[in-house]
């Protein structure tokens, strides 16, 4: 994947470098960030440096909050679930050991792990599963350091604007610290993936038995050039038969990883092939059945680079947004050897979140990084305009604040709160620039 990662070396037009510090404790991450405020200089933060975006770059002061990884607090409740408060940079995958090693477990996730607690939730990161919200739903306060140096907690009855963005605001208001969850007593999953027809698969999506409703958890990825696609139905359980361990690492590594590594590779060196190579891959899977702990079937291993786009769109739109995807890449010439992805979610109320309102589906289009993406993404973006879509905030897009004013209801409320909490613009950079607009 592309990741901001290389802003460590990134320069300022004055070939000044760009300095990066890694507090070790919320003290040391406020000295920092009012250091920077003396100086003059702008600051973000970086988690894994998972987003598609320049949402991390900054030509001042980079802030790696790796060592702010500890659980602080645990508090139970009767019914098993818990409040817990975590340091805003650990790692999801760190994060989902952590809890599990309490009992405890995330509600729903993404299906990568390795991005920070932080980075997701401002970024809108979430999972699929039609009664249930992404990341950002499952946080109940948040410890934030804002541009005058101070600690804040936020939550829904603390400063609840400034929470608003606290949680899902691309930093735009603060250093996020540390953030409160609610989570649940830890379960299994069955997982059963299966290749089906698409043209079944939007059949039978409705329905209080369909697909959707009929499972806590389901997905589908569709082969551009065909009419297939892989299903993920996921589904609490009490106990089954786990994936024997050779199995898994055929299917998720050599097969999803290594294989799929040498098809995207021969579909560059000979475009023509493509057709052929995804046909062959779609037919080429195997259905499977496991039982494992549910952080185990939400995420998998991600090894082969992509670029991505996705964008939310109303879910009773999902299947012309799909046809007219497939009608595009059909007349268009474009050779695309990466699926696609289909995940949906409930409607919540987070001002920023793709899913604020309406039940939601997501569509995420991708492209193998040695090949060029700009003509099928700006095509992809041009079809989701036409059905409201919003783009997911940390993957590839072209929207800017005008457009994106007319997206989300509450979207001058951010811009209102962004502008009281950083007058000055100390957590400015470009990328924030275009999704919220100069400021005034």
């Amino acid at each position: 994947m592309e990741t901001t990662r290389w802003v460590n070396w990134a320069r300022t037009a004055s070939s000044t470098p760009v300095r990066r510090e890694r507090p070790s404790d919320v003290d040391e991450l406020a000295r920092a960030v009012s250091r920077a405020v003396d100086e003059g200089l702008h600051v973000r933060a970086v988690g894994a440096g998972h987003s598609f975006t320049a949402a991390a770059v900054t030509d001042g002061v980079l802030l790696d909050l790796d060592a702010l990884d500890a659980i602080e607090r645990v508090e139970r409740r009767p019914d098993g679930s818990a409040l817990v408060t975590v340091g805003a940079g650990i790692r999801l995958a760190a994060l989902n050991g952590a809890l599990g090693a309490l009992g405890l477990a995330m509600r729903n996730l993404g299906d990568i792990d390795q991005q920070s607690i932080a980075g997701a939730i401002s970024t809108g990161t979430h999972g699929t599963g039609v009664r249930l919200g992404g990341l950002a739903t499952q946080v109940v306060g948040a410890r934030l350091v804002t541009a005058a140096g101070d600690v804040v907690e936020t939550s829904p009855t603390q400063q609840p604007e400034l929470f608003e963005l606290a949680r899902l605001g691309l930093g735009s208001v603060g250093v996020l610290a540390a953030v409160t969850l609610e989570v649940v007593p830890a379960f299994l999953l069955e997982a059963v993936e299966e290749p089906w027809a698409l043209d079944d698969v939007l059949e039978q999506l409705d329905g209080p038995d369909g697909l959707v409703e009929g499972n806590d958890h389901f997905e589908f990825y569709w082969f551009p050039h065909t009419r297939r696609a892989l299903t993920k139905r996921n589904n609490r359980v009490q106990d089954g038969p786990g994936l024997n361990p050779v199995r898994r690492w055929v299917d998720d590594e050599l097969l999803s990883n290594s294989v799929f590594e040498v098809t995207n590779r021969i579909a560059t060196a000979v475009p023509a092939a493509t057709r052929r190579i995804n046909q062959l891959a779609a037919r080429s899977l195997s259905a499977r059945r496991y039982v494992a702990p549910s952080p185990e079937v939400f995420a998998s291993p991600r090894r082969v680079r992509f670029r991505e786009m996705e964008y939310a769109v109303p879910r009773a739109a999902l299947r012309d947004v799909l046809a007219e995807i497939d009608r595009w890449v059909e007349t268009s010439g474009e050779h695309l050897p990466f699926p696609g992805e289909v995940r949906f979610a409930a409607a919540d109320d987070v001002w920023l979140s793709t899913a604020h309102g309406r039940e939601t589906a997501y569509v995420a289009v991708h492209q193998y990084w040695r090949l060029p993406y700009q003509r099928y993404f700006s095509a992809v973006e041009r079809i989701m305009a036409e059905h409201e879509g919003r783009p997911h905030w940390g993957k590839l897009h072209w929207l800017d604040a005008r457009r994106l004013a007319e997206l989300y209801p509450r979207f001058a409320d951010a811009q209102r709160v962004r502008a009281a909490a950083d007058p000055d613009g100390v957590f400015d950079n470009d990328y924030l620039t275009r999704v919220f607009g100069p400021r005034p």
